[in-house]
This record gives structure tokens, sequence and C-alpha cells, in this order.
């Protein structure tokens, strides 16, 4: 279980170099862009949820605040039993991270780079070596598991980074953007992917700004725009709330209201 509470999450607007706006009355505060404002929910196992939203709405902040990359403003973040804000390694532990940077080490093949992933997460041997052959059947990756990473396209980077960050069977699943970008076939093999680690009790929550996709894995759907949770619920709910048949529709007119009033 993942519980989010409170979570709020600012950053000090930077500055352009050798650009100055002109200032027309003094302030003694810094500007302040707030990416994330007093969002809460709470993440159960054996379900897929999807956070829905726009570029810059603030999914990547919240999954990076989720798996400790940066500390919030205001509120906590649990995995478990462990607060991340005061103990982020051990959160980090229960937690498989696909971000939105692969990072692959390019002179290490694939099967090397999933192995050194689950040599930091403390397994070694044979069931290491087990786990990596199951990931590499399950993503179709046997043409490339002992090829050199430099030069993979990017949906055998993301196959790589997807078994990298779950070779060690962590009961948490963060995915930003797992299918955007990617073929049929390897948006398939991630589907399966997923589909498996709910049926193993997993908890997985993946952002997207992919209707179809959000539509047709999720059990539970977290809508969010400017930093907030404008609704959060099941497709049948979503629908209902956004007062639309079709999932596309109800999230337009859900965030239409922050559109406008980000354009006002």
């Amino acid at each position: 279980m993942i519980r989010v509470e409170h979570l709020s999450k600012h950053f000090a607007a930077k500055k352009l170099s050798g650009f100055q706006l002109p200032v027309f009355k003094k302030s003694h505060q810094p500007e302040v862009i707030t990416a994330l404002d007093d969002v809460s929910f709470t993440l159960r196992d054996g379900e897929i949820t999807g956070l829905l939203g726009l570029n810059g709405a603030g999914k990547s902040t919240l999954m990076r605040l989720i798996y400790g990359l940066l500390q919030p403003s205001a509120g906590d973040v649990w995995v478990n039993h462990f607060r991340v804000s005061d103990n982020a390694n051990a959160a980090r532990q229960q937690l498989g991270v696909l971000p939105d940077d692969t990072g692959l080490y390019k002179r290490l093949t694939a099967r090397e780079n999933i192995r050194y992933f689950g040599e930091l997460q403390g397994m070694a041997g044979q069931s290491l070596e087990q786990a990596i052959d199951q990931l590499i059947a399950l993503l179709g990756m046997e043409s490339i598991a002992d090829r050199r990473a430099e030069g993979f396209s990017l949906g055998e980077r993301m196959k790589t980074a997807l078994a990298r960050a779950i070779v060690h069977q962590p009961q948490h699943i963060l995915l930003d953007e797992p299918t955007n970008g990617l073929d049929v076939i390897t948006t398939r093999a991630v589907r399966r992917l997923l589909h498996e680690l709910k049926q193993q009790g997993r908890c997985v929550i993946f952002s997207s700004h992919l209707m179809h996709e959000v539509s047709g894995l999720c059990d539970r759907i977290i809508v969010i725009a400017r930093g907030k949770i404008l609704a959060d619920g099941s497709l049948a709910e979503i629908l209902e709330v956004g007062k639309s048949h079709q999932l596309e529709e109800a999230f337009v007119n859900l965030v239409q209201p922050e559109e406008e009033y980000s354009h006002a």
C-alpha cells in the first residue's frame, strides 16, 4: 500500500539569464510555482491505477515524490509502514520504478543491466538468474538480451528498463509514461506484464496522457490538472463525474475549467 497525505510541492521560479522583468512593486517574496497542491490518496495492492493528465499537470513530480527523488514542501508519502522523507532507502526497497528517462548503461548488455540492478537490491546467484530469464521471456527480449544497450531502439530501451525496475519483485511498481512512443508489439508486451503484476497482487501506478491505455488497463483512474486531483475512481465513476460516455470527453470536461483559468 502507498499512502499520500496532503502532499504539496513548490518550486522557486527560475530567472532567465541576461533578462530581467521590470519591477513594478518591491517584494521580499520569491516567485513560486506550485507543482502539486494538497494531494491525498491511497493506492491498494492488486490494483492498477492510472494517473491521467496533460503534460505539466504534475504527474512526474508526484511520481518523483513517491520514490523520494524530490522532497515535499508539505505532506507525507508512506510506502507500507515507511515514511519516505524519514526512511527513503527502506521505502525504495519496496518499489520498482521506471522513470521518464530510462538511463541504461550503454556498454552493458540488456541482461547485464538487469543483473546489475538485481545485485544492487541484494539478489545473487541462481535466484537472480532465474528472475532475469523470466523477465526476458515475458517481455520478448530474447533477441536483445545479450546485445549492448548502445544503439537500442526506444522499445528495446523501455523493455530493458522495465525489467531492470522489477527484477527484485517489488510490491509496488511506479511507471512514468511506460508505453509512450512504443510500437504495437512492445506495447502489448508491457500490457501483459502489467496484468501479470496485478494478478500477483502487486500495487501498480502508471502516469499517462493516452486515454485508451488508461481505460483498457486500469482498475482506478486519478485525473490530475495544475497539481490538483480533479477526480478519483473507477472508469465508470470518472465517466459519470465527467458527464460523458467516453473517457477522452470526460477528461476534457474535467480539465477544461482549469485550462480556461490558466489562459485567463
